[in-house]
């Protein structure tokens, strides 16, 4: 068995993990799997059917990828973050097939609990912000801010989503506060931004 693939990960026989790929504890791995050597994958992952990982990616804990996502070079994802069925990853803005740009890959950092729905579409060299929503069939051309909700073709910013997911009932714009009884935490919009206070 790979060495660096803790002894406690769960891997269906139809999967393919290169050697040097790196899997933390109790990650469970789907049929048709692939992940690519240089892989950094933390603990509780749990990969769906037909998922593919490759060499320059570096995935934190507890996350879910489900069935047909393709996670491209330069991407990261954070802890706890969801990527939804069949959603999309890129990594060049302009690609052809008859000029090569692997040297123009572009990062995107998804960042801790965001929540990427069934058939987005991230377009490349942005960052979806903690706690994000991009909701089913967005198409994200732009970097979302922390809690920020987007749907739509192009994706446009229509609210706030707490970190339960839940949708707030804040403006987008203005003053105001509201409180998650399910996770006890305070949200308070300034202007434009929106930042949690979690009560001891």
């Amino acid at each position: 068995m790979n060495d660096c693939i803790d002894k406690t990960v769960k891997i269906d026989p139809t999967a393919i993990i290169d050697n040097g790929a790196k899997i933390g504890k109790n990650c469970k791995i789907w049929q048709w799997v692939h992940i690519c050597k240089g892989a950094k994958i933390g603990s509780n992952c749990v990969f769906g059917q037909n998922v593919f990982v490759a060499s320059n990616v570096s995935i934190g804990n507890n996350v879910k990828v489900q069935n047909n996502v393709s996670i491209y070079d330069n991407v990261v994802l954070e802890d706890d973050v969801f990527c939804g069925p069949s959603m999309v990853f890129t990594n060049v803005s302009n690609p052809r097939s008859a000029y090569p740009k692997k040297d123009q890959y572009q990062k995107t950092l998804i960042k801790k609990g965001a929540t990427l729905g069934a058939n987005c579409t991230i377009v490349c060299g942005i960052t979806i912000g903690k706690n994000a929503f991009i909701g089913a069939g967005a198409v994200i051309t732009k970097n979302v801010k922390d809690y920020a909700l987007y749907m739509g073709v192009p994706g446009k910013h229509v609210g706030w989503m707490s970190s339960y997911g839940e949708k707030i009932n804040l403006p987008l714009k203005g003053e105001g506060s509201w409180f998650c009884k399910k996770s006890n935490t305070l949200y308070r919009l300034n202007q434009t931004d929106l930042v949690a206070n979690i009560n001891s």
